[in-house]
């Protein structure tokens, strides 16, 4: 759903820019390779860990005088197995600019090039094209400047019973560091952006790992500031060249907002900025009222197209889990209304609460114990989780039932995290931890570094975009294992 114009509120937007983070720097060199280059010769460097950064590569020439310029490919993957694949096979949606791959020609050899794009890479590959016959090309040095908001002496290292764990935290520590820069970042590589749902997920482990608070404050001013035209909130922001909201909305992102307010004031105690906000809360229940029908369920606006996210299952039915999402986060409004005196709000959200639930119960199959969705009454662990959030069950069984039933499977860690908390609220301590051993960690051993946009077991190497070379394997929404082993299994 799009809407046609962009508010800016300056007084958030002066918050938030006072907020702007200090970014720390490391250099990271590796020595050149010991063999010259050729024309059709390559190296491959590995850094040993993702970095997020500006590189530098120190060349130059062996033999007779270059005579000729040096044309060279760059090839920046946070996976071995993206240098395997090519530009020119690539058939998807995304933008084919987004693929880390860089051509140049030095003309002068001595050199110290540094280049000017940001990079999210652990491997470099670089080629050479053209050099003439007459001399070779020498590697001296490569190295980069690696940039993030995070302290680098945080977090506290813990040390699990099973070192599985133990490597799933580190892993997912690491991918939030790299996406924390002037923003949160939902991925390095790939959009670069701020993104509203990811902010909640980057925000709860950020405050059992680096505690960049004022980072979350400034986020939420950000969003703030970036309204749009009726108020509602953009799914994402650009920071670059000056903070513009995207003019895209989603139904489940902005209602997040709420949410994401809600820890934010439950961890820090910041009660001026959750009054400041409210009316922002306020704005997003406004927004939504949009897609209820008139017996309290949602029904989707004909023609709206990408109005819900909750996960990138392409196949999904988001009807019964946008119930769930909206009854969840009025959940976390209410708390907000109290803090901010709203007495009126919260009786008349309380009351459309009540009714919701009661609407719900049409969506309930009593032969299957499971909520379905939509007219085809698609039954998905989706629907599931987002009852047991939204208050709508109790039954510690019913993510056990959907999964025996055959339910439309999540491929994302970010409805991943969304079950975690399901089977927290149920009491499902151990099969939580479970669901981190299994998911993440087959992520580790895959070979993750840091957490990758997408998993799903059956097809580690699957995309929505049409090629893997776009995926993103350093993604925000992935980091939230931390949250979880931080905050409730220390003594694992």
């Amino acid at each position: 759903m799009k809407t046609e114009s962009i508010m800016s509120n300056k007084a958030f937007l002066d918050t938030a820019e006072s907020l702007k983070p200090h970014l720390y720097r490391k250099t990271v060199t590796l020595p050149g390779k010991a063999e010259s280059l050729n024309r059709g010769d390559e190296a491959t460097y590995d850094f040993g860990k993702h970095l997020t950064g500006r590189v530098r590569l120190v060349l130059s020439g062996e033999g007779h005088h270059p005579d000729a310029p040096v044309w060279l490919r760059l090839r920046f993957a946070e996976r071995l197995t993206e240098l395997s694949e090519s530009l020119e096979d690539y058939r998807g949606w995304i933008s084919t600019s987004w693929i880390q791959e860089e051509e140049l020609r030095v003309d002068v050899l001595p050199a110290e090039i540094r280049l000017p794009r940001r990079y999210a890479f652990r491997y470099l590959r670089i080629e050479v094209r053209g050099i003439s016959s007459r001399f070779s090309l020498k590697i001296r040095e490569v190295s980069c400047e690696a940039a993030t908001s995070a302290d680098e002496e945080a977090p506290e290292k813990l040390h699990f019973r099973d070192p599985l764990l133990d490597r799933v935290d580190e892993v997912a520590c690491a991918t939030l560091r790299e996406c924390m820069q002037e923003v949160f970042e939902d991925g390095p590589k790939r959009d670069r952006r701020l993104w509203l749902g990811d902010l909640r997920l980057q925000a709860l482990t950020n405050y059992e790992t680096f505690r960049n608070n004022d980072l979350v404050k400034r986020c939420l001013y950000l969003f703030a500031g970036t309204a749009l035209a009726d108020g509602s909130l953009p799914t994402c922001l650009f920071t670059e060249p000056e903070v513009e909201g995207d003019d895209q909305y989603m139904f489940d992102y902005s209602l997040l907002f709420a949410k994401a307010l809600q820890d934010y004031h439950k961890e820090t105690g910041d009660r001026k900025t959750a009054e400041e906000l409210w009316p922002t809360v306020k704005a997003q229940f406004a927004a939504a009222e949009g897609f209820f029908g008139p017996d309290g369920l949602i029904r989707v606006p004909e023609g709206a197209e990408h109005w819900c996210f909750v996960d990138w299952n392409l196949e999904l039915d988001k009807e019964t889990a946008a119930l769930g999402i909206w009854l969840y986060c009025a959940e976390a409004a209410l708390s907000l209304a109290e803090t901010a005196g709203d007495e009126a709000f919260r009786r008349e959200l309380s009351e459309k609460m009540s009714a919701r639930r009661k609407a719900a119960e049409a969506l309930f199959d009593p032969a299957a114990g499971l909520f379905v969705s939509g007219p085809a009454r698609q039954i998905s662990l989706a629907s599931q989780i987002w009852a047991v959030l939204g208050g709508l069950t109790e039954d510690p069984e019913i993510l056990s039932r959907a999964a025996s039933a055959g339910a439309l499977k999540i491929v994302s860690p970010y409805l991943m995290h969304y079950e975690l908390e399901a089977l927290m609220k149920l009491g499902r301590k151990e099969e939580t931890l479970g669901v981190i051993r299994s998911y993440w960690g087959g992520m580790v051993r895959n070979g993750a570094d840091t957490f990758w946009e997408l998993y799903d077991p059956e097809d580690p190497d699957g995309s929505p975009y049409g090629g893997t070379i776009v995926n993103s394997y350093c993604h925000a929404w992935s980091c939230t294992p931390s949250y979880f082993l931080r905050r409730h299994f220390r003594d694992r």
